[in-house]
């Protein structure tokens, strides 16, 4: 009998490695027991409190017309919406104190979500300019405002010191960065080149920034992109990963890859960058995207993920540990994205 229950524990713990290890790709050399937290929907941009005990994440799921705020455990359970159900909402994230949540969202124009953007003029993101940036609590309430500036303001993350957050904003013209304090004061622009920059987050030390760049030279391009910001929409087929000092100075471009190379994440040496590209792909359309890794001053180009359609929005927990993504790998229906947490390898 006690020999049976041996073979039975066994038997178990080989079907739930086989279980967690079937959601690597080989070539993955730096993701361990993968473990799949969404399960159906579009879901996207999971980010860790400070504490590494959950995660706050955007999902459109069980017929919600567009994306919503969501936080769940490491685990995925307890999964909980903290938007209010009203526009669309986008990048969520934690304070350092984990009291509050911050989160862009269009409700304060409408409480309908927008439309979709028009594709007939090519593969474009919409820049809606109702979104503003918004805190709650981490239950979703006592909501309030944040940003309140013509166009959009979005994409806002949190310095791990907890002191400032860096942000997206066409307050001036321009899809720029600019920082804040965690009160919604103190407002400096970071940025000034003409075209987007975006997507940043903070290095480990909090003294660094890298973001995702769109700067064309191209007198052509540069007259389409600022027709399109007019329309509000931008052509996202290339970007490059840049770093900058937190105070805006001291920029560099990192990537000189000439792709869609955009949610960058410094590794918790804050020597190195994570960041999602369509770099790899073969197709065409380049609609692989698959997670890198590079150095800060562009060398050393590793490629991390080998899954043949989406691996995107990495992040480190604090303790530099875990290891969370979206992925369209494992989806029960085309289309599906969900959240993914692994152990790192180095």
């Amino acid at each position: 009998m006690k020999y049976l229950s041996l073979v039975i524990v066994f038997a178990l713990v080989v079907a739930t490695f086989g279980q967690t290890d079937s959601l690597r790709v080989e070539g993955e050399k730096h993701l361990k027991n993968i473990k799949q937290l969404t399960f159906g929907g579009e879901n996207a941009e999971a980010y860790f409190s400070f504490d590494g005990k959950k995660l706050i994440f955007q999902s459109k799921r069980d017929e919600m017309p567009c994306d919503q705020i969501f936080t769940m455990n490491i685990d995925g359970s307890n999964v909980q919406r903290v938007s209010n159900g009203e526009g669309r909402t986008t990048c969520s994230y934690y304070f350092k104190n984990g009291k509050k949540i911050l989160y862009a969202s269009t409700f304060g124009g409408k409480k309908e979500c927008p439309p979709n953007p028009d594709f007939s003029k090519g593969y474009v993101w919409a820049i809606y300019p109702d979104y503003d940036i918004y805190t709650s609590t981490p239950d979703g309430k006592n909501i309030k405002n944040l940003t309140n500036s013509p166009g959009y303001d979005a994409e806002a993350t949190v310095a791990p010191n907890g002191k400032k957050m860096v942000f997206t904003s066409e307050r001036d013209g321009d899809l720029e960065l600019y920082s804040m304090d965690m009160n919604g004061k103190n407002v400096k622009r970071l940025t000034f080149e003409p075209g987007y920059d975006g997507g940043a987050f903070f290095s480990p030390d909090s003294k660094m920034i890298v973001y995702r760049g769109s700067h064309p030279t191209d007198p052509k391009l540069v007259e389409r992109d600022k027709q399109l910001l007019k329309e509000h929409l931008i052509v996202p087929t290339v970007f490059e990963v840049w770093v900058m000092n937190a105070d805006g100075s001291n920029k560099r471009q990192v990537t000189k890859l000439n792709s869609a190379s955009f949610a960058p994440f410094f590794l918790p040496d804050g020597k190195r960058i994570i960041f999602c590209t369509n770099y790899f792909a073969t197709d065409p359309k380049k609609r692989n995207f698959d997670l890198a890794i590079i150095n800060v001053d562009g060398t050393g180009l590793e490629r991390v993920t080998f899954n043949e359609s989406f691996d995107g929005f990495p992040m480190f927990s604090p303790d530099g540990k875990k290891f969370v993504f979206a992925s369209n790998r494992n989806a029960a229906k085309p289309g599906d994205t969900n959240v993914f947490i692994a152990d790192w390898v180095e």
